[in-house]
């Protein structure tokens, strides 16, 4: 798949023509004007991702690069509703454009029609935001009260990403991401997305799902009996794992597997240790259940075990931390959620334009490098961040953007990878040596 031109025509039509009809139909742009929808866009995108703290001085070369004189006044002054109006519906539509490109040859990934993980990252804003984005604390609260969430869906095997924006309080179980998903597809996500009448309609349509065990919801074993799965686990202590088929919930009965695997003592101990320090962290507790549970790695699924063993389905499911990977990337070296202290609708415009530059910088490793599985996303932003610029003077001319895209690529190619680990390995690793039995 050729998806250089494809990066090229999405950057393009995104970033300019999207953003010259959202910028008119905010009222961003209400009469003919230098500063049009897309080189308000292009400046904050091209310039933040290039320097996330960039001033208005910075920001204002990168406007002169784009061929538009402006102030650091002028720019300045149009920090307003419209303009973050502006640059929320050019996000959305990059959330919903897709970018893939060919599966990376992983083996197991390539018996599924796409590996698709979701998990969601929530970004706290000022408290003067609450009307735009609400959060979980009350009216009154300066520190959570507005709060932007970022739903995200990544196709481990395609590079798919896929998004949707969410208020602050919004349960991640209101997401509609996987209403999409194609039959033979899996789905993998965290307790937070758990609901069983969303799991039996996937399966309905054909969908497999992989999820963590959770503690509190009735397992029924083939014999008829129900149980909670603390007394299951410990009804087979003697077991070093346990594959059983089962039914989920007592009103909803979800056929499924439980898979679960002892984990060494010190494995357990280290859990144990980061549980308790982080309920201290919240003036809280470790509940019992917990506690013991930590002994145990448990999935479950629908996914037929001729199709996944224990082993597979145990390394599927820890690949899930790649899509985290994905927002602390985000978060790290794009600096999403670093906030400055300027009037509030410059720091939506700028929390908009910090999420689109990650967008198109995903949309450029995909074109790179996510077809070599040792890949090294921190090392590819870095280049992309070093380079982006020759992007920005390109937007004006397609074939221009394709050669520097293409350059781009090259570089991120030839020096973007991730060394072989022995002791600790990769997660590419993982799922490679899983199906050659490498994995004890």
């Amino acid at each position: 798949m050729d998806t250089i031109p494809q990066v090229a025509h999405a950057m393009h039509t995104v970033l300019t023509t999207t953003a010259d009809l959202a910028g008119r139909q905010t009222g961003f742009v209400q009469r003919e004007s230098k500063v049009s929808g897309s080189i308000f866009t292009q400046t904050l995108v091209f310039g933040l991702l290039s320097h996330p703290k960039a001033s208005l001085g910075n920001l204002t070369q990168t406007t002169a690069a784009l061929g538009v004189d402006l102030t650091t006044e002028g720019l300045n002054n149009r920090f307003t509703p419209s303009a973050a109006l502006c640059l929320e519906q050019v996000l959305t539509a990059a959330l919903r454009t897709v970018i893939t490109t060919d599966p990376v040859a992983i083996p197991l990934l390539q018996r599924f029609n796409g590996v698709y993980l979701q998990d969601s990252t929530t970004i706290v804003l000022p408290s003067s935001l609450r009307e735009v984005w609400s959060g979980c604390g009350g009216s009154t609260d300066d520190h959570g009260a507005a709060a932007l969430k970022v739903q995200l869906q990544l196709d481990l095997a395609g590079g798919r990403l896929h998004g949707q924006l969410q208020e602050g309080r919004d349960s991640d179980r209101n997401s509609t991401l996987d209403s999409a998903l194609p039959a033979g597809a899996v789905r993998i996500a965290d307790l937070g997305y758990w609901d069983l009448e969303r799991l039996a309609e996937l399966g309905r349509r054909g969908v497999y799902w992989l999820s963590r065990g959770h503690a509190t919801t009735a397992l029924q074993t083939d014999d008829g009996r129900w149980w909670e799965l603390r007394a299951l686990l410990e009804a087979n202590a003697d077991a070093a794992t346990l594959e059983l088929p089962i039914h989920l919930g007592k009103s909803a009965r979800v056929p499924a597997r439980l898979l679960a695997v002892r984990v060494p003592q010190e494995v357990a101990d280290q859990r144990r240790r980061r549980l308790r320090a982080s309920a201290r962290a919240k003036g809280e507790t470790v509940s019992a259940l917990r506690l013991a549970l930590a002994a145990w790695t448990v999935f479950v699924t629908n996914i037929p075990a001729e199709q996944l063993t224990l082993d597979e389905a145990i390394v599927l499911g820890r690949a899930r931390w790649q899509i985290e990977l994905i927002f602390k990337l985000w978060k790290s070296q794009g600096q999403v959620d670093e906030l400055r202290d300027v009037k509030k609708w410059r720091v939506l415009c700028e929390l908009y334009a910090k999420l689109l530059g990650q967008i198109v910088q995903h949309w450029l490793v995909l074109v790179s490098c996510w077809q070599d599985a040792a890949r090294s996303l921190s090392k590819a932003a870095q280049t992309i961040q070093l380079q982006v610029m020759g992007l920005a003077k390109a937007m004006g001319k397609r074939a221009r953007l394709v050669e520097e895209i293409t350059s781009l690529a090259r570089c991120i190619a030839a020096g973007c990878r991730i060394d072989r680990r022995k002791k600790h390995p990769n997660t590419y690793q993982r799922l490679l040596d899983v199906t050659e039995g490498v994995l004890a």
